[in-house]
């Protein structure tokens, strides 16, 4: 499940791109072509149709992001451990040497 939400997140990521590139802050970009009298749908209405389509593609990716957290494949504890966890573990206790005592020099002269 995670892999297929994680497929959708890109579709829609390369939507939310292209209609965002295809948008112009001055009235241009897609709505542009459609500047004849005899049209469908007007300049301003493709401009609505896209901002439109950005929010929810927004939304929707939005969603899908909480989704793939959700269903995201957990690692069991026994993975967790590192190679260095496994080694000590597979090693015998190591005990730490006991220090010698060094005479001070006090010690010497008795």
């Amino acid at each position: 499940m995670y892999y297929f939400i994680s497929v959708l997140i890109i579709v829609v990521a390369i939507l939310l791109v292209l209609i965002v590139l295809v948008q112009n802050s001055k009235g241009g970009g897609l709505a542009a072509n459609f500047a004849g009298n005899n049209q469908v749908m007007g300049v301003r209405k493709t401009a609505d149709f896209l901002e439109k389509a950005t929010w929810a593609l927004i939304g929707v990716f939005f969603i899908l992001n909480v989704l793939a957290v959700y269903t995201m494949p957990k690692p069991e504890k026994a993975q967790v451990k590192s190679e260095l966890e496994e080694t000590i573990n597979l090693e015998a206790p190591i005990q730490a040497p006991v220090p010698e005592s060094n005479p001070t020099p006090e010690e010497d002269n008795q």
